[in-house]
């Protein structure tokens, strides 16, 4: 099975751009997507329904921001959007699609980088969206968490981790969490399971020359439970042609749904 995860930046950019020409050499059987910016009645080009998948948007409320969704070449059992949680649920950053045991989540974790409040806001949201996912592996729940998680775990995820320890996205509060969450809390970063060569990013900053230069952050992950980590196959980073200034997170795994 074949899951890949982009952070679009704007879906109607990612479409100008060539993203759905390349969508459909990519032989996905799921495809998770965030930060849409854009409402489902500005979604009518047929473009954005590709007619391989059952296509689902999770926006938010707030035009012009956030936003998830998800593709899935299967019909999921149950498509479910939000956690119950009204002030994230608003903001459209969480979509999942259950088969059976499976559950495959497109994730928009809240930055903290422009403002103090929105920093709070994100601590909020990782506070209480940790003790869920432990809950829902506890019983029994399998799952892939596709998304942009807007942290960097380690030193190795970032070029200029140093100049960073205090700017949001790798401040030791959030690395800590992450540690909680490849730790205790009994997920796996299923890139690293097969990658450990540095300078593998997902995100560059559109200041400077980041791009050229390759000074940029992984912070876009598929966050799995051990039992799917086992089934790891393959993993790559899409980096031939840019959609946005997010790069696709593609990996192979040795199961069907």
């Amino acid at each position: 099975m074949r899951i890949i995860t982009v952070n679009l930046n704007g879906i109607r950019s990612a479409a100008r751009k060539g993203f759905y020409h390349w969508l459909r050499r990519q032989k996905a059987d799921i495809v998770c997507l965030q930060e849409l910016k854009a409402q489902v009645d500005q979604l009518t080009d047929k473009v954005f329904w590709p007619p391989s998948f059952d296509c689902y948007y999770h926006p938010a409320e707030k035009k012009g921001y956030s936003g998830v969704g998800i593709y899935c070449r299967r019909e999921p059992d149950e498509v479910v959007e939000g956690i119950a949680w009204e002030s994230f649920d608003r903001e459209g950053r969480w979509i999942e699609a259950r088969y059976g045991k499976l559950s495959v989540v497109s994730l928009y974790l809240p930055s903290g980088s422009s403002s103090e409040a929105r920093q709070a806001v994100k601590f909020e949201v990782m506070d209480r969206l940790l003790p869920y996912l432990v809950e829902r592996r506890k019983a029994g729940q399998e799952m892939v968490i596709c998304g942009d998680w807007n942290i960097a775990h380690k030193k190795e995820d970032l070029k200029n981790w140093r100049g960073n320890q205090k700017n949001s996205g790798f401040l030791p509060e959030e690395r800590a969490w992450m540690d909680e969450l490849f730790g205790p809390a009994g997920f796996v970063d299923a890139f690293r399971v097969l990658e450990h060569a540095p300078d593998q990013y997902t995100w560059w900053s559109n200041r400077g020359r980041a791009w050229d230069k390759n000074v940029g952050w992984r912070i876009d992950y598929q966050v799995v439970t051990p039992a799917i980590a086992a089934k790891v196959q393959s993993a790559s980073i899409y980096k031939a042609k840019r959609f946005s200034d997010h790069a696709p997170l593609i990996m192979d795994y040795d199961f069907e749904l």
